[in-house]
């Protein structure tokens, strides 16, 4: 399983952060490689290891992100974490609440690949629509209101293959700010969100993991915590001259070919 763990870790730190769903490709990718027949374990996997990813958002970030960092209390730094665990109240609670019941319904190739689908049209359709709007400073102050509205977004991305990323950046131009500016706010809304769904997947299932089983975790959450401090940095370059089209046809062309695949397949 060491290997098949790498090459899911690296598929969760290069699609975290990319409007193109991380637990969607996961889904997919072990469709092929079959991570483990323990279904239990392969979905918890597929959670926990975007922790590991997100944990590179805290270590890019860390003085914007510790109230502390410069030796005092930073109120502005706090005031904002504020405004983060606000935006993720929503789907916290619609978390706990549907968790199962999600996952028996969505968890599999035919809702991701439909989803991909959907929410690439959606986000060609907002580039469109904001293509000569002239947008809000990356430096402009996030409204709590603006916080709140992002975090019903990302409510949407609770099922698999919409994209936590996707859906808090569209709400994120929609709500007026700058590209940078919502990929930044989708990266530390990411932070307590996945925390969150580890914990939640650590209480429920972590007790019939085995010694092997914890290993493969571990090596999954690292390895994809390092690609995410590359794949971050990257992605926050290209925003500065780039918009997320690309994002959008990637997503519609994934999805269809997962369809297809599933018709050919049904025919046979």
């Amino acid at each position: 399983m060491f290997w098949k763990a790498v090459l899911l870790g690296l598929i969760e730190g290069v699609t975290e952060f990319l409007p193109i769903s991380s637990t969607g490709h996961l889904i997919i990718a072990d469709k092929f490689i079959r991570l483990s027949n323990h279904l239990e374990f392969t979905n918890a996997f597929k959670i926990i290891i975007q922790l590991g990813a997100v944990l590179a958002v805290v270590k890019l970030y860390w003085e914007r992100l510790w109230p502390f960092a410069r030796g005092k209390l930073q109120k502005n730094t706090l005031l904002f974490w504020l405004k983060i665990l606000l935006a993720v109240l929503p789907a916290a609670v619609l978390g706990f609440l549907f968790d199962d019941l999600l996952e028996a319904k969505f968890f599999n190739p035919r809702s991701v690949a439909v989803a991909l689908v959907f929410y690439g049209i959606v986000l060609l359709a907002v580039e469109n629509l904001l293509r000569r709007k002239f947008p809000r400073p990356a430096d402009t102050p996030l409204k709590w209101t603006t916080a709140l509205g992002i975090g019903f977004f990302q409510c949407l991305a609770l099922i698999p293959g919409t994209s936590r990323s996707a859906v808090t950046i569209i709400g994120g131009l929609l709500l007026g700010l700058s590209r940078p500016a919502a990929a930044e706010f989708s990266f530390f809304l990411a932070v307590p969100t996945m925390l969150g769904a580890a914990l939640l997947k650590l209480a429920k299932t972590a007790l019939v993991f085995s010694r092997a089983e914890w290993w493969t975790l571990i090596v999954g959450f690292f390895i994809a915590y390092w690609t995410g401090l590359i794949v971050i940095q990257i992605f926050m370059r290209y925003l500065q001259r780039h918009n997320f089209k690309f994002f959008g046809w990637y997503r519609i062309v994934i999805g269809l070919l997962i369809l297809l695949s599933a018709l050919i397949t049904y025919l046979k």
